[in-house]
């Protein structure tokens, strides 16, 4: 190569894609479950949930200043975040499950990314048209009527934008009371940013970014196929019934050629911009729109459907020599699909258990170290401990704070004579307690000697206990 030539360029530029409309049960579905999702991520902070005077009354509510979480009749305290890791396990065991039985299934219906960029498409087809109006505007040159229709799209973008990320700060405090203060100028700057930071994400990865998201940023595609076997369905072209592919003559079909007629459909209505024909694929987010597209296509010149359908690759041998496939259920009822189940179902049945077997009281002992103990005038030994107290019911609850231990020890609470506290519902509460030992008693004169401070919430009779050990001066 001269020195005047230009050096091969190292990638090629991205293609915009730009689906067609298409009609048809898949398509249909991911319409109700857009709908479904959006409605639920939109709508769930507005829902009240009445817990009493002194709770918040938001439904669904991430409440980092007092560090809990509300989820209609249940509160997660920091020290059951096990509920928040056992929620993630189960979210990764189903993203198992439904991968090993439908292929990537959940991105082609459920993943945000695939369902904000499907209500960004549906403002793009309703502001500039479907396929052909936008690759014709895509081309044309900036003039009055592009830079109309481009702008009023931004704004639509940027407004849905908007609303997503309103809706995310929405989940950390009371909504309406948040919502007057954005609009007042009086919300925290950190609402502002929040919101900026989301619209702009939103706008730049559901408007822009699209398929390039899926391809490049999302780690999912390049680790799907451990989650799949030959049992897992997934949407394929038939090659062995569409092939070889020829256009339609004066309407009908060449008797040696096969059912595909090249009609493209299938591409131009993939939002991914891919040709399934081409065999299984990264970039394939089985959305199956490919399935709509061609079953019309082929309702149309009078031939079966199914020229792209949903196929394990099990059943290929078996279809290629003009047999049935294995029934659907077999393909998605196997051991690898029921032991994913059965592990997501266990998990589940673990979480609900222990929501239910959970103290509504609690309890968390820290002895003071800095001294080890105090030595009294009268020679006994005395130890400290920083005792947490949390009331987890909606109202006050008085909590009695009690002693076990093999040796002769008196235990005595800062500040009042009794052994019983008031802690505010819903609230933690913390109180210094003393625990001596006789001088010349086993537990002055060892080294450790084991102790168990109860707490009891003397309105329900609950108890909870926390074993700790009390330092005494050793040999």
């Amino acid at each position: 190569m001269s020195s005047t030539e230009t050096p091969p360029a190292l990638y090629a530029a991205r293609e915009p894609v730009f689906p067609r409309r298409v009609k048809g049960t898949f398509r249909s579905l991911k319409w109700v479950i857009m709908a479904v999702t959006l409605g639920i991520y939109y709508i769930t902070p507005w829902i009240r949930w009445d817990r009493g005077p002194n709770l918040p009354d938001q439904a669904v509510l991430i409440d980092l200043a007092n560090r809990r979480f509300f989820f209609f009749m249940i509160e997660i305290w920091p020290d059951e975040f096990y509920f928040i890791a056992g929620l993630l396990i189960m979210a990764g065991l189903g993203l198992f499950l439904f991968t090993s039985a439908l292929g990537r299934v959940w991105c082609g219906y459920a993943c945000p990314q695939t369902v904000w960029t499907d209500l960004f498409i549906l403002v793009e087809r309703w502001v500039e048209g479907d396929r052909n109006a936008r690759v014709r505007l895509w081309n044309a040159t900036w003039d009055f009527r592009k830079f109309r229709l481009r702008m009023t799209k931004w704004v639509l973008w940027l407004l849905i934008g908007l609303a997503t990320g309103g809706a995310w700060v929405f989940y950390f405090t009371d909504a309406p009371t948040l919502l007057v203060d954005l609009v007042t100028g009086q919300a925290h700057p950190i609402a502002y940013l929040t919101m900026a930071i989301l619209t702009a994400t939103t706008f730049f990865f559901g408007g822009f970014a699209r398929e390039q998201i899926c391809i490049y940023a999302c780690p999912w595609p390049r680790i799907q196929a451990a989650m799949m076997d030959e049992d897992t369905l997934l949407v394929a072209y038939r090659e062995w019934r569409g092939e070889p592919r020829g256009k339609l003559k004066k309407g009908e079909l060449d008797p040696g050629q096969g059912d595909c007629i090249d009609c493209m459909a299938c591409v131009n209505v993939c939002p991914m911009g891919i040709d399934i024909r081409n065999g299984q694929q990264l970039e394939c987010i089985t959305c199956a729109l490919c399935i709509d597209a061609c079953d019309e296509v082929m309702d149309k010149i009078g031939k079966p459907r199914g020229l792209i359908g949903y196929i394990a690759l099990k059943d290929e041998a078996e279809e290629r020599a003009g047999g049935h496939p294995k029934n659907l259920w077999k393909h998605i009822f196997r051991p690898r699909t029921l032991l994913y189940t059965a592990l997501w179902s266990a998990v589940g049945i673990g979480l609900i258990v222990a929501l239910f077997i959970r103290s509504p009281i609690d309890l968390n002992v820290t002895p003071v170290r800095n001294p080890t103990f105090v030595v009294l005038a009268d020679g006994s030994i005395r130890n400290t401990y920083e005792v947490r107290l949390r009331n987890k019911h909606g109202e006050d609850r008085p909590f009695q704070i009690s002693l076990s231990s093999e040796a002769d020890l008196q235990i005595s609470l800062e500040g009042t004579e009794q052994m019983v506290v008031t802690v505010a519902a819903d609230q933690t509460q913390t109180e210094r307690v003393y625990v001596t030992a006789r001088a010349g008693s086993p537990a002055a004169t060892e080294d450790r000697t084991a102790v168990r401070l109860w707490v009891e919430d003397l309105e329900s009779t609950d108890r909870v206990s926390v074993d700790t050990v009390f330092n005494g001066k050793g040999q």
